[in-house]
Order: structure tokens, then sequence, then C-alpha cells
């Protein structure tokens, strides 16, 4: 199968969405998927209002046209919805292909959070631009079930997944602070609520690791809080492994891949009983859920770490491979779309 995922979210940006599309589109070919990308690469790209780190593309229909044909491909799945996303919509309208499209930001309450537009407003440009997938999927079920009440159709779950082998339990410690040590890792912005973590009066030592445009004015704010930057890699799941209790304070994401980072770590999860954690963590017994942060990061301190990284293994790449497989499959057989994979 012959699979072009449509993207304005790509390197090199660092977030959730190219974190997934790269990690599933390498388990699904292994699962006989072919799957190829049209990202921003190659386009002049304009930097985000409010946020100039992120950069959109500025895609021409005609561009997005030749790609797509250049492609070949024999799915289409819009994965954003940005410019290149509208206009791979577009394509796919004009000459009615069948397409599916996930679903991955609260969009409307990012950007309430950073200018006077009403949810409402962008709620229904999201809800118009879903409106035509064959499928939209979500993330978690929560997710599901809210876009569900707000009007969008045929949204099916597609989960995420961790790096095992990367994510573990250690026995070094690359962090050498007073313990206990909260560790918040993640896109220091003002939708990602860090006040609230960094606002609490708790034991030991807080550590942020991320970068984003409201980092400057943090580490001004609160100056006993330790800001490491952007971590990555070994150097990044080093750090996941030498804190006690990973703290969650987004109300916002729709899943939020750094708890099942945390919890592959062995690292009990403090967070808002909020789409995300409710799903992700949920009554599992690997964190402690409340709304009050600062009683959930105590809470968590009593859990033992070994709970956090058996639940994790229920979240792999190969499972969120085979859903979406499976969803684009199911879409084209009740199509009427004959397509097959290997393996």
């Amino acid at each position: 199968m012959r699979i072009l995922v449509a993207t304005d979210a790509w390197r090199p940006q660092v977030n959730g969405v190219v974190h997934t599309l790269e990690r599933m589109s390498s388990a699904a070919r292994e699962q006989g998927a072919d799957i190829q990308f049209l990202t921003p690469q190659g386009f002049a790209t304009l930097p985000l209002p409010t946020y100039p780190d992120i950069h959109v593309a500025l895609a021409s229909t005609g561009e997005i046209a030749r790609r797509i044909k250049a492609a070949a491909p024999d799915h289409i799945h819009i994965a954003t919805e940005g410019p290149i996303g509208w206009a791979a919509r577009g394509y796919c309208r004009h000459r009615g292909r069948l397409f599916t499209t996930s679903y991955h930001t609260r969009f409307p309450e990012y950007i309430s959070a950073r200018a006077a537009v009403p949810e409402s407003w962008t709620y229904e440009a999201l809800r118009r631009f879903h409106s035509r997938a064959a499928a939209v999927m979500a993330p978690t079920p929560s997710i599901r079930n809210e876009l569900g009440r707000r009007g969008f159709e045929r949204v099916k779950v597609w989960t995420r997944g961790v790096d095992h082998q990367l994510f573990r339990p250690r026995t070094s410690d690359v962090l050498d602070l007073p313990r206990p040590i909260f560790l918040s890792v993640g896109r220091v912005a003002v939708e990602k609520n860090l006040e609230a973590l960094l606002s609490l009066d708790l034991p030991g030592s807080t550590v942020i690791v991320g970068d984003g445009p409201a980092r400057d004015a943090l580490q001004r704010r609160f100056p006993k809080a330790h800001f490491l930057g952007a971590r990555f890699g070994e150097a990044l799941a080093s750090i996941y492994a030498s804190a006690d209790v990973f703290v969650f304070p987004s109300r916002t994401d729709t899943f939020g891949i750094v708890l099942v980072e945390a919890m592959a770590s062995g690292l009990p999860v403090a967070a808002f009983p909020v789409t995300g954690p409710i799903d992700v963590v949920g009554d599992s017994g690997a964190g402690a859920l409340s709304d009050d942060l600062r009683v959930a990061c105590l809470a968590a301190l009593e859990i033992p770490r070994q709970r956090p990284r058996e639940h994790s293994l229920s979240f792999t790449w190969r499972e969120s491979a085979r859903q979406f497989l499976g969803h684009i499959e199911q879409c084209r057989a009740e199509a009427g779309l004959s397509l097959s994979r290997a393996g």
C-alpha cells in the first residue's frame, strides 16, 4: 500500500505530530506499507504569528497537485489542518479521491490562549476541514468522544507508542540536584500551563526540559527552577530516568507522548484529570491525577517505579501503525476500493 501523508508539521520542528508520524511510519513499513510524506520542505515559509519558531509553508495548489501526482499514492492521509493540509484536501475533493485525516492538536484552545478568537470559530473551521474525510483519527477515546459532541463524524482512535529500549529505567543518575526531583518535558509555551507547576510549593527541585517562546519569561519569574533547554535521545532518556516524578500540567493536550516516555522510564506521573492523562494514565496506578496538582505530585512520590514501566508496555508503535493502516483499509473497503498489504 502506497500512502502519502500530507503534513504541515515536519523537521526541524520538534513536537508530538512530527514524532508520531516518523515513528508510526517506520513501524508501518515493517507491516508492508510504503509511507511517503508531503511536507513543507522545498516551499517558501513564513513564521507562525506569536510562535516564530514554527514556520508554515506557502504551498500553492498547483505544486501540491504536482507532488501528489509524482508520488502516485494509493491513499492520501492528511495529518494537519495547515496550508499543506487544506491544499491536499482540495486536491482530493476536486478529483473525488477518498482521503483520511487526523486530529493532533487543540488549535481552538491554543489560539484562544494567544489571541481574542472564540474557540467556537476555530472548531467550526476544523469541523469543515474534517467533514469530507472517510475517517478522522483521534489519539484517545476521550478526544474521539469530545469531537463527536462537537459535531465531528467518523472519528476513530489512533493511539501512540514509545521506544521502550531508549526510554527505560537506569541505574545512573545525571541530575545532581536536591531530591525529590519533579520533571516536566515539552514545549515551553503558554498553552502548556507550566506556571501551574512552577508556582507550587514543592520539596526538592523542579526541572524543565524543553524550549519555546515562554522560556525566557518563565526563567525570570521562577529563578529557583532548573531550565535545561531541549534535550533529545540518550540525553533526554537519562534525565527522565534520573527524576522522581513526571509532572504534566497541560490541560489542552490530546495525548501527551511525554507521558508514555516518562512511564517507560519508570517515572510516576502527576497531572490534572483531563484529556490526555485520563486516557494514558487513568486508573492504572501509574500516576496520580488530581485537580490539586500539588496533591498529585506528592501522591506520585509514593508510587513504585515498576508500576509506570509495566503500564507503558501497552503503548507500542507497532500497535499504533496497525490501527492507522487498519482504519485506512476499512475506509477503502467500505468505499469498494480493493487494496491489500503484505504481512
